[in-house]
């Protein structure tokens, strides 16, 4: 369960900036909306992030996608000796010397983890953890640069750090875990189901859904999930298909390192019915996925993702979800995880959107929406709804409001200043 995620000194992001999924005092959608995921914290099941282009949601989400990365990534001898990619905010000269930060809050087998880290394209600069196992906050560890202090709790990890396993460009957590302690699995666990996917490159995600489907029960959700969208398609199967590493893609070639080896692939074909002259139907017809429509295509890819999600109770961070979405369809997926009785395992869905049409008071309670915007310095900045109060009149957002109407008037700010385009277009 995702409670918060702070970044600062990435990209667009020069100050410290946080998205929380703490459910505030709010009463809207409170029984629906949210849930109660320990004694004093009652979080959100969804939250959607708009803003104009070249406002940082983007980048707010490639943030997540980089601290995930680099925990999984940085313990492995592959990275040994290459540069952190991380990117620090490069308009402001004292931001450009400072390490970029990353800290996330999440509740894990009923123990609430605090973890982050701060780092360079040299080093790790910086690395804590902290946990509740009970009531109060416990001190796990804390690191600056290659000295490290170690609570009880951790010191069964102190011979990885005689033995000089961790280096300047490695993390303590992801060498612990590759070395099986405990709490660092335990938090690795969590990281396995905190997952981030782009809504324009979705093309791999469809081998999720395709894993999804070798069970009859898990193909029925599938199927059930595209008859729902209205998208015409009755059936499909998965046909594996051999191909020779000469028709291989380039990128696809390299990885396998140049072995003359076939290569097993899904290929998905869908079923349609088929009408007579008289509209009659006489049979069905197959198709490749391929063939679809490109959001029909996108909708397929992202089944697998979102089932998994809300079977399993995981998070899911999806940046340009309305990409080739209709906006029915991407209400029916907020509503889903918003759902009681669809989202029983309290699956979090945050999404990056230009889809203004879910900005609805009936779907999203105020703490659910949030925006992002640029100051005079170039700088990215994040706020929700429910802290927006109206700089004519100080007063915070009714929840009976139009957001949606209110938003395109540029009353909550973080939409573009559009002026008219003055091009003399040819000679």
């Amino acid at each position: 369960m995702l409670v918060q995620f702070t970044v600062k000194n990435f990209k667009s992001f020069k100050n410290e900036t946080t998205l929380s999924l703490v459910a505030s005092s709010t009463k809207e959608h409170k029984n629906k909306n949210t849930f109660q995921a320990s004694r004093n914290i009652s979080l959100l099941k969804s939250a959607t992030i708009y803003g104009p282009n070249a406002s940082g949601k983007s980048n707010f989400f490639q943030a997540m996608c980089f601290m995930k990365n680099f925990i999984v990534n940085s313990s492995k001898e592959t990275q040994s000796t290459e540069a952190i990619p991380v990117e620090r905010f490069l308009l402001n000269t004292e931001n450009a010397k400072n390490p970029s930060c990353f800290e996330i809050t999440f509740i894990h087998k009923n123990t609430q983890y605090r973890y982050g880290f701060s780092v360079t394209e040299k080093e790790v600069s910086e690395e804590w953890l902290y946990y509740v196992p009970n009531v109060q906050e416990l001190e796990v560890f804390v690191r600056k640069g290659q000295e490290f202090k170690l609570s009880r709790h951790f010191k069964s990890e102190q011979p990885l750090i005689d033995a000089n396993r961790i280096r300047p460009n490695a993390l303590l957590l992801s060498v612990s875990a590759q070395f099986n302690g405990e709490i660092a699995k335990n938090i690795m666990e969590w990281f396995s189901s905190f997952n981030c996917i782009s809504g324009i490159n979705s093309q791999k995600y469809g081998s999720i859904t395709c894993h999804l489907s070798n069970t009859e029960n898990g193909k029925n959700i599938v199927l059930n999930f595209l008859k729902k969208a209205d998208l015409g398609i009755d059936d499909f199967k998965i046909v594996e298909k051999e191909i020779s590493p000469n028709n291989l893609p380039a990128a696809i070639s390299e990885q396998m390192g140049g072995k003359n080896e076939k290569v097993i692939i899904n290929e998905v074909k869908t079923s349609h019915k088929q009408y007579d002259s008289k509209g009659k139907i006489v049979g069905t017809i197959d198709f490749d996925l391929n063939n679809e429509s490109r959001g029909t295509q996108k909708f397929f890819e992202l089944c697998g993702p979102i089932i998994d999600t809300l079977g399993d109770g995981k998070v899911l961070i999806v940046d340009e979800l309305d990409s080739r979405l209709h906006p029915k369809l991407i209400k029916a997926i907020c509503q889903l995880f918003n759902s009681s009785q669809m989202n029983r395992n309290n699956a979090q869905l945050v999404f990056v959107s230009h889809n203004t049409n879910v900005l609805d008071k009936d779907l999203f309670r105020r703490d659910q929406i949030w925006f992002t915007e640029k100051d005079q310095y170039g700088a990215s900045e994040l706020f929700s709804l429910v802290e927006f109060k109206d700089p004519k009149n100080g007063k915070k957002v009714r929840n009976d409001a139009s957001y949606e109407k209110s938003y395109l008037s540029g009353i909550y700010g973080s939409v573009p200043h559009v002026r008219d385009f003055e091009v003399n277009y040819g000679n």
